[in-house]
Formats: C-alpha cells, sequence, structure tokens
C-alpha cells in the first residue's frame, strides 16, 4: 500500500502522472474521493493562511461572528450597532465553531484570525467537490464523474469561494447534495416507471434544503422548485414529484429551520424578514444593489473566466448536449441549469458567485460528452482551446503589472509559477488533437493550480499595500497597548479595519477624530489628508497633546483608489 501511495504522489508531479492517477482513482470510489481531496487541497490552500482579511463582504461576515462570540449573543447578528439581517444565521454558527476549535487548540489570537473564519468555506469547498462526483455517478461513468469533479476543484470561481469567509462554498455544498438526491429520486421514475423510492434521498434532499435555507435563506428552494416545473413541463407529468415525499420533507425541513426563526422573530420582532426579504432579497430583483447592476448576459460573458478551465470545453460539448437534450440524465442537468440560469440573468443585481451552484450541471454535462470523445470536431471551435494558453497567459502578464505598479519591481518571485502555469495551458492547447481532450484538461487542471499559488500564495501576501487595514492593525499593536482603540475618518472605513482592531472602532470626521483622541493614551485616530486640518484646528482648540505615529499609503480594492492615513496618537500627559 505505501509502495502504491508513493507512486501516486510521483505521477501528480507531471501531466502524464495526473492522467496515470486518473486511471488508479477510477478503481474504486475510495480512491477517487482519495484523489478528489489531494487535488482539492492542492488549489485551494494556496493564500489560504496568509492573505488578510478581504473587503466587503469577507470581513463583514467574519466581524458579526466576532461579536457573536464576545456577547454570547448567538440568535441576533450584528456589525457593530447595526443588524445585520441580510442572511441567516448558519454561516455565522459554523465561522464560530471554526473559531471556537481554534482557540481549544490554542491558535493565537483565534478571534482575529481570520483563516479560521474561512475554514466552512474550505470544507464546503472541498465537499462540493467530492459532492459532485457523488452527484455525477447518478449521469455518467465513474471516470467521468471524477473529471466533473476536477472541473469544479479546478475553476476559477470556487478557488475564490473557498479562501473567502462567506456563505457561498457552504451554499454550493447543500445545493449538489440536494440536486443529487433529487436526480436519484427522479431518474429511476424517468427510465423504470414505477420504480418504488424509499425515504433515504428523500430524507437526503430535504435536509439539504434546510441547512441551505439556514445559510442563504429560500435560494436553494428555487433551484429546487424550477428544475421540478421544468421536469414536468417537459415530461407532461408532475407524478413523479410524489416520489419526492412534498409534504412530510417540507414539514421535516420546517422543522430543522423553525427553531431559530422563531427565536430571531421574538428577538427582532418582523424585522428580520424586512430586511432579508424586502430590503436584501427583492431589491435585488429590482435593481442593482450596491451598484453591483448588469445587463443580461453578463453571467454568460463571465462564464468563460469564472469556470476555466472547464469553461473552455463547454462550447465544444454544446452541439452533442443538445443532441442528447431528450435524454433522462440530460434533461435532468439542463433543467437545474436552464431556467435559474435565466432568473439571475434576469435579476437587476448580479454578482459572479450567483450562479455558482448550476455549474456543477455543466460539468457533468461537459464531462459526459468528453468521456466517449464525443466533442465537437468543428475546426473553428477547436482554435478556440486556445483559451487555456491565453488565460494563465494573460495572468503572467498581469502579475507582473500589479508588481511593478503596486510593489515597484518586477516581481520575480511569482515568475516561475506563472510560468508554470502558462507552459501547462499551452500544452493543453497544443497537444489537444495530438493527445486527447481528456489529457488536455487535466493539464489546464494542473495550470489552475500554479495559476493559485501565483496569485494568492505569492502576489497577495508580497504586496501588503493591498490590504491597508492590516498595516493600521500592524502599526497599532506594535505601540503595545493591550486594548487599543481606534477611530477613522469617514474616508477609510472597512468592515476589515473593525474586524481587526475591535467591535468598538468608530468612524468620525477630522474634529471628532480629536475629541476620541482625548480618552486616553491607548486611543488612535487614522486621518485622511481632507480631514487634517480640521483635526488638527479642533486638538489645538481643546488643547489636545498628539503625536504623529505612522503615514499609511495602501490601495482600497474594495472600491479601487489609493488610501492614504496618517496614524495620531494621543500623547502622555
Amino acid at each position: 500500500m505505501s509502495t502504491t501511495v508513493n507512486e501516486e504522489r510521483q505521477s501528480l508531479a507531471s501531466t502524464r502522472g495526473l492522467a496515470a492517477a486518473l486511471d488508479w482513482a477510477c478503481a474504486s470510489h475510495a480512491r477517487a474521493a482519495a484523489l478528489l481531496l489531494a487535488f482539492a487541497l492542492l488549489a485551494f490552500l494556496p493564500g489560504f493562511f496568509q492573505i488578510p482579511p478581504v473587503d466587503r463582504d469577507e470581513a463583514r461576515f467574519a466581524q458579526a461572528t466576532k461579536q457573536m462570540l464576545e456577547t454570547g449573543e448567538y440568535v441576533d447578528i450584528r456589525f457593530q450597532d447595526e443588524v445585520r439581517y441580510k442572511k441567516p444565521v448558519g454561516i455565522y454558527w459554523l465561522q464560530a465553531a471554526a473559531v471556537k476549535t481554534g482557540e481549544a487548540l490554542g491558535v493565537p489570537e483565534a478571534r482575529t484570525t481570520i483563516w479560521l473564519y474561512r475554514l466552512p468555506s474550505l470544507v464546503g469547498a472541498i465537499g462540493a467537490v467530492l459532492v459532485t462526483y457523488w452527484a455525477a455517478l447518478a449521469f455518467v461513468s465513474r471516470r467521468a464523474a471524477l473529471l466533473a469533479a476536477l472541473m469544479m476543484a479546478s475553476s476559477i470561481l470556487l478557488g475564490v469561494e473557498a479562501r473567502l469567509a462567506k456563505t457561498d462554498a457552504a451554499l454550493l455544498l447543500t445545493a449538489v447534495t440536494a440536486m443529487g438526491a433529487m436526480a436519484r429520486i427522479y431518474l429511476p421514475t424517468r427510465r423504470v416507471p414505477g420504480t418504488k423510492i424509499g425515504w433515504r434521498m428523500p430524507a437526503l434532499l430535504w435536509t439539504a434544503i434546510a441547512a441551505g435555507v439556514l445559510l442563504k435563506g429560500p435560494l436553494i428552494l428555487m433551484f429546487v422548485a424550477l428544475t421540478a416545473l421544468a421536469l414536468s413541463i417537459a415530461d407532461r407529468s408532475a407524478r413523479w414529484i410524489l416520489a419526492l415525499r412534498p409534504f412530510t420533507g417540507f414539514l421535516w425541513m420546517i422543522l430543522l429551520v423553525l427553531p431559530w426563526f422563531v427565536a430571531i422573530v421574538l428577538k427582532s420582532g418582523d424585522s428580520f424578514f424586512m430586511k432579508a426579504l424586502g430590503e436584501d432579497m427583492l431589491s435585488k430583483v429590482a435593481s442593482g444593489q450596491e451598484a453591483h447592476g448588469a445587463p443580461p448576459g453578463y453571467y454568460f460573458a463571465l462564464f468563460w473566466v469564472t469556470f476555466w478551465p472547464g469553461s473552455v470545453l463547454a462550447g465544444l460539448a454544446a452541439p452533442m448536449v443538445w443532441k442528447a437534450r431528450r435524454e433522462p440524465g440530460a434533461q435532468f442537468l439542463l433543467a437545474w441549469l436552464v431556467p435559474s440560469w435565466l432568473v439571475f440573468e434576469a435579476v437587476m443585481t448580479k454578482l459572479p458567485h450567483y450562479v455558482l451552484p448550476l455549474y456543477p450541471a455543466i460539468a457533468i454535462l461537459i464531462a459526459g460528452i468528453l468521456e466517449p470523445g464525443g466533442l465537437a470536431k468543428i475546426r473553428w471551435m477547436i482554435r478556440g482551446t486556445v483559451g487555456w494558453f491565453v488565460f494563465p497567459g494573460v495572468i503572467a502578464i498581469g502579475v507582473v503589472a500589479i508588481f511593478i505598479v503596486f510593489g515597484r519591481d518586477l516581481g520575480l518571485i511569482a515568475w516561475p509559477f506563472a510560468a508554470a502555469a502558462a507552459i501547462l495551458g499551452l500544452f493543453a492547447w497544443w497537444l489537444y488533437e495530438v493527445d486527447g481532450a481528456q489529457r488536455s484538461l487535466l493539464r489546464a487542471a494542473m495550470a489552475s493550480v500554479f495559476i493559485a499559488i501565483t496569485v494568492y500564495a505569492v502576489t497577495f501576501p508580497s504586496l501588503p499595500i493591498l490590504f491597508p487595514s492590516a498595516l493600521i492593525a500592524s502599526e497599532v499593536k506594535a505601540a503595545g497597548c493591550k486594548e487599543p482603540h481606534v477611530a477613522s475618518t469617514f474616508a477609510y472605513q472597512e468592515p476589515s479595519l473593525v474586524f481587526l482592531l475591535g467591535t468598538a472602532t468608530r468612524f468620525t470626521d477630522g474634529a471628532g477624530a480629536a475629541e476620541f483622541l482625548r480618552a486616553g493614551s491607548c486611543h488612535f485616530a487614522l486621518i485622511d489628508p481632507r480631514s487634517e486640518r480640521s483635526f488638527v484646528q479642533r486638538a489645538n482648540a481643546v488643547g489636545l497633546r498628539y503625536a504623529l505615529s505612522q503615514r499609511i499609503e495602501g490601495y482600497n480594492i474594495s472600491i479601487g483608489k489609493p488610501v492614504v492615513l496618517t496614524v495620531f496618537r494621543s500623547a502622555e500627559p
């Protein structure tokens, strides 16, 4: 056994070895899971521990969880003094459990260690990869299921979400579980009418739906309901829905989610539902919330990047998918994909991660065509495989440009990894017609791993200027105060600053910052250039003694603008 493991470790060092590992993994489900777990860790861990809190969503989620830990209030959700009722409580409980575990294991400063809050996302992403394999087995062979799961593990969008402490990777796990269970109910009844379905798959379906509701509200119900509706229309019959145990299943789901919803209503009245459903969900349908509006077609255009490298094969697989659209498996996958995709394109507010729960359906469709070699042979479509080389090439050039602009150097440390990604992408494209689509996809998947190393493990940690809050926190903590108190002018009020420097962090104007410094020697004020005049005037008027600590220059990636802040500290009397 140890010899086999050593051989597999060596095989992962090259694309030929990865192909051999794929052959090895096809021998059993345990081997398949081991390969997928190893690859997912390779894809998701680079940068996971090094990247500071990212504004704004990640920092808001993490700070709200941190306040739960500070107050012991695990029902109400707050960011500082404001209620945060946009999402249910599920992700906060998962993050709190991760941080509590970190504290029990002795992780230093666990409550401001962002990677602990990211653990539910990492587990969710890895789980989603493994469950994609399980779900795919209802449609395709073991080898094709492995390819589908590898497409998910190497996709750019899931790689991003695995590294962010928010809901979407965990939601993906629940969505794929629900759809995989639903497929195992629909397909047998469709292929052999009258097939009896037990309680196991319906129970899994409704439990996954309940988990999804606790994570992100009723969104997961939309995937299930639209899929069921589309299939019923296509089959001209909805009798199969009875096999889902809709009545008892819905009651089971309600039983699982109701305790917290009752608790939050008792705590907030109707405020939670007004904010979650009215101000958050419905407002996204009617308008581009928080400047995230985009026209229809946005997700289609973005798909070619966010699902790379699997997206390169999407066009080649499309003709055969269209031909197979009446087959039960393809029909289910298209019902999972198309209606919800159209809804997302129609909704005004658009963010790249919204369509992530639909990507497993695309991966399985592609893998089902890829495994028997049924991809289109059309010359102009085959030329599209150049995307395997173009994307890492653009990343390589972009990384150099980012180092020049923000680091004032060429970023030589990133070059070997970027070059490896570009070379693997080049071989994936150049040898596509020689070695076939499967081996090319494996080369591109390894290129995705090197892209992750280049961007997340090398570039971001090497450019602290991109994370001003971390620079400010380091400067403040270097002063040696046990409990520093910080106020910042309104020019810089990012959630990451609150997470790193404490819930009591305040935002004010220049004059207010001067008043804040009067409260004690361990008080710090972050003053932007426009507020310095009013700060100095007020400080002089009240006789405040203060000292200039440090001038911080960074780049606020949330708004795409540079930020300059001067750190002032009240002087000892």
